[in-house]
């Protein structure tokens, strides 16, 4: 039994001073961001691939249409002439690829609900390779909330992971720190009831 809470630590199992347990709340909220991600992009890849042996020329002029864009504007055109140009083996390949990357936010998911070290580092190399993309999706579009939004809370997560393995580290020194010493007044105290 102990050896199962160790493994899957829980937050009613986590003494408030229990170096494994630390962030564990904010660890798993991090996860529950990864693992929505992922669901969102097996949402777009059923999506795709529900587009498949359509013409999605049609597809395209019926978005724009249900938008309320004007269809002679230069990038509806833009929009309706790329979708003119997508295939079936394309949109298989794009879908595969929404798949591949929920594979990858799940499996960052259970790594951070676990409290693992390798999917912090995960988090925190993959959170910040968005960063310079998301920079200049805002610089370009400032007007955009929801850039906003998804370029401040990756900017949280990220500076949030780098803070738990730094925490992390520094409380794994103190703790070999506070072992060594111990162990060492142990041998110096075995060491004066011998010569006694």
């Amino acid at each position: 039994m102990n050896v199962v809470r160790s493994f899957f630590p829980r937050e009613a199992d986590c003494p408030p001073h229990d170096p494994e347990c630390n962030h564990l709340a904010g660890l798993r909220a991090v996860a529950s961001l990864e693992i929505l991600k992922g669901l969102l992009a097996i949402a777009a890849g059923i999506g795709l691939f529900t587009l498949l042996h359509k013409d999605i020329g049609d597809v395209a002029e019926n978005i724009v249409e249900a938008l309320h864009l004007n269809p002679a504007h230069r990038l509806a055109q833009a929009f309706i002439q790329a979708a003119d140009r997508v295939s079936d083996n394309r949109i298989v390949a794009f879908a595969c690829v929404a798949f591949a990357y929920a594979l990858i936010r799940f499996v960052e998911g259970y790594g951070l609900w676990h409290a693992r070290a390798w999917a912090e580092w995960f988090a925190i190399v993959s959170g910040a390779a968005y960063l310079p993309w998301e920079i200049v999706e805002v610089a370009k579009h400032s007007h955009h909330w929801l850039r906003w939004c998804v370029l401040g809370i990756n900017i949280v997560v990220v500076l949030y992971m780098v803070y738990v393995r730094w925490d992390t580290i520094r409380g794994n020194r103190k703790s070999h720190g506070n072992n060594t010493s111990q162990a060492t007044s142990q041998r110096g105290t075995h060491s004066l009831r011998s010569l006694s």
